[in-house]
């Protein structure tokens, strides 16, 4: 199974005992939209609800940290999500915030994890069947572990400062990463960390929501003055979107990438941390 799948792609494989469709659309709180209830009112066939907001670290201050392996490997067990599975993932947010449930599966070690290109927008738009409520499923053993090497931490990041050794983008808008838009955390101060590339997320895509592949995907890299040929730190505002330019490189076989987890919102309330504005 590629990473990334066509509708026309699932509706064939639609009923394939090892085949686990995972709706995992999340909102940011102040949205308006409730993920887990437009789920329940039409998904596709099949599919189980992976709360992303759920999944996160609740111990501490930053959102969307990532949980413990044991916390991942429970709530995936529940959703019928185990060895042997071929995972493919979906969402109906501007965040595609299935990249997010993309990166955290692969870390803590599914093996056949992929995308669904344009999600569901692009399902309905071919009229593809949808199922409301919820399904029954199985609990699955999900072995679990965790690859560190994907994630970066503060003191990374604060290193890379000084040796350079890896690129750094930026997921969100540009108006936000140069300062001249507030944060939506206001007590975030504005700006982003030094040296680092402005690659909004929605660079990534068509209009149609499908994802951009090869040169045109190189090119959104190159155009901001990232150097493909050096290792990559994403980042955004809380870790949500900064899975988007991940799977991105992930897409053109690039694999020394790794997320900054705490993001800009970590970075912001350090006032021991330099920011920048130019």
């Amino acid at each position: 199974m590629d990473q990334l799948v066509s509708t026309e792609w699932l509706a064939g494989e639609m009923g394939a005992s090892d085949l686990r469709v995972v709706d995992a659309t999340y909102f940011l709180p102040d949205a308006g939209r409730n993920a887990r209830a437009e789920y329940e009112g039409g998904h596709i066939p099949g599919a189980v609800f992976m709360d992303i907001a759920e999944l996160a670290d609740a111990s501490g201050d930053l959102p969307n940290m990532l949980p413990s392996a044991e916390k991942f490997a429970s709530r995936m067990q529940s959703l019928g999500l185990g060895d042997g599975s071929r995972i493919v993932l979906y969402d109906d947010s501007p965040l595609r915030s299935s990249a997010r449930a993309w990166w955290m599966l692969t870390m803590f070690g599914a093996h056949s994890v992929a995308i669904l290109d344009g999600g569901l927008p692009k399902w309905k738009s071919e009229d593809r069947p949808l199922e409301t409520g919820r399904p029954e499923v199985r609990h699955r053993h999900f072995t679990v572990w965790k690859d560190d090497k994907q994630v970066a931490k503060k003191a990374d990041v604060m290193a890379n400062l000084h040796d350079k050794h890896a690129e750094l983008v930026d997921a969100r808008p540009s108006a936000r990463f140069t300062g001249e838009e507030p944060e939506p955390r206001g007590d975030l101060a504005s700006g982003h960390i030094p040296g680092s590339h402005s690659t909004p997320h929605g660079q990534f895509f068509h209009g149609d929501g499908t994802w951009k592949t090869g040169d045109e995907l190189k090119a959104v890299f190159e155009d901001a003055g990232v150097d493909l040929d050096k290792p990559m730190i994403t980042s955004c505002g809380s870790g949500m979107t900064a899975a988007v330019p991940l799977f991105a490189v992930h897409l053109l076989g690039k694999e020394d990438v790794r997320l900054y987890d705490g993001a800009w919102t970590e970075w912001a309330t350090d006032p021991h941390t330099p920011k920048a504005t130019a």
